[in-house]
């Protein structure tokens, strides 16, 4: 009898241990459907609004954008290519086209009179006449074959310039050395010759560059090296006012944080950079607004996108950011849109792309989506003066 009682009240305690632990789990079940309820916050500059364009890109790198509008998105990680359109205009992708797949760390992509290119190992493949044939993109020509071997690779990015030719960032392969070029340096290559022409050298981890509007000199971020605190050295902003220059990378980073590794040869000239940005905001995206929807303060301005920091205690960047230019100097830097949520990143903007209606599309490598930077109220057209003439 004892015995009966005795398991009788384990197989009562074995309950309430069951049910108690069901209890804990469905607390648990319950908070993270509360979490995962509450809104995302993505901080805008008043005026703006931003609406999620397209989802489910992998880690979404370079954006490209065609003469009928399609988004073109690269990304590394799936291999992938991807067209998206927009076709009743309405801010949010339709329809949706796979280019290519399969490919090693396809991030680097530029699209020019009708085509698209895209970077793959040490290779530049050219898809003729793209936007006619987004369905059957046809087999791509290797237009360049003369970058660095994969194993060698560092960050890409390209762009075609004001010259007509095509301009590849490639960066170097480490976190600090002394690279063998072409590797940590800018180049731009004659896509129809072969020919290429060292822009810049010196150069760490260049993801994003673009010309000014009133000028044509080539503006681009470089990232600083990584472990030496929270706190240095900084990110740049350059500028090549004479092709061929030095910008530092090993010897010296930003302005005045000297590498204690590599010492600098007596006979180097450095350029310094035009502007210092955080450390380890990650600058990537580099663009000047060239569209008319955006009030006219904005115009030829340069726009940067801080992909976030990963080598500090907190952090920073996570955002897009205004640098306000002056007589080709930066004089503020002012946020445009911070995906940052508390210490939560919301998103890593990575690319910027101005569209044809003047809206700024920003590529997210950490889920994989595209937003749509909009201004709510566009400013109306300036009404053209008419009159008889005298």
């Amino acid at each position: 009898m004892r015995l009966v009682e005795a398991m009788m009240k384990l197989n009562i305690k074995y309950k309430l241990f069951v049910w108690f632990a069901s209890f804990i789990a469905l607390l648990a079940a319950a908070n993270q459907v509360i979490a995962a309820s509450k809104p995302l916050l993505i901080t805008v500059t008043k005026g703006f609004g931003v609406t999620l364009y397209a989802s489910n890109l992998g880690d979404a790198k370079q954006l490209a954008i065609g003469d009928k509008g399609t988004v073109f998105v690269g990304s590394g990680k799936t291999g992938t290519v991807t067209a998206l359109v927009d076709t009743d205009l309405d801010g949010r992708v339709e329809k949706r086209y796979v280019i290519a797949k399969g490919m090693k760390n396809p991030d680097a992509i530029a699209f020019h009179n009708g085509s698209l290119f895209v970077a793959v190992e040490n290779r530049i493949l050219r898809f003729s006449d793209i936007e006619q044939r987004l369905r059957r993109p046809g087999r791509p020509a290797v237009i360049y074959d003369n970058l660095p071997e994969s194993k060698k690779r560092g960050s890409r990015t390209m762009h075609f310039g004001p010259d007509g030719r095509l301009y590849v960032a490639v960066g170097a392969s480490c976190n600090v050395c002394e690279p063998e070029t072409p590797l940590g340096s800018i180049i731009a290559i004659d896509v129809t010759s072969g020919a290429n022409e060292l822009i810049a050298s010196g150069v760490r981890s260049v993801k994003g560059f673009d010309w000014s509007p009133t000028d044509d000199a080539l503006w681009f971020a470089d990232s600083g090296r990584d472990w030496m605190g929270d706190n240095i050295p900084a990110d740049e902003i350059n500028r090549v006012e004479q092709k061929g220059s030095h910008f530092g990378f090993p010897y010296l980073h930003g302005r005045t944080v000297v590498e204690p590794a590599y010492r600098k040869p007596k006979s180097l000239t450095i350029t310094l950079p035009t502007f210092e940005l955080p450390a380890h905001v990650e600058p990537v995206g580099v663009r000047f607004y060239r569209g008319t929807q955006f009030p006219e303060k904005y115009h030829d301005q340069l726009f940067v996108a801080e992909n976030g920091s990963w080598n500090r205690s907190s952090k920073v960047g996570y955002q897009v950011v205004w640098l306000e230019v002056e007589n080709n100097k930066v004089v503020k830097r002012n946020t445009l849109i911070s995906f940052l949520d508390g210490a939560f990143p919301v998103a890593r903007p990575y690319s910027l792309a101005i569209g044809h209606d003047g809206a700024m599309y920003i590529s997210d490598d950490l889920k994989g989506n595209i937003y749509r930077l909009f201004y709510k109220n566009p400013p109306s057209p300036k009404p053209k003066v008419t009159g008889n003439k005298s």
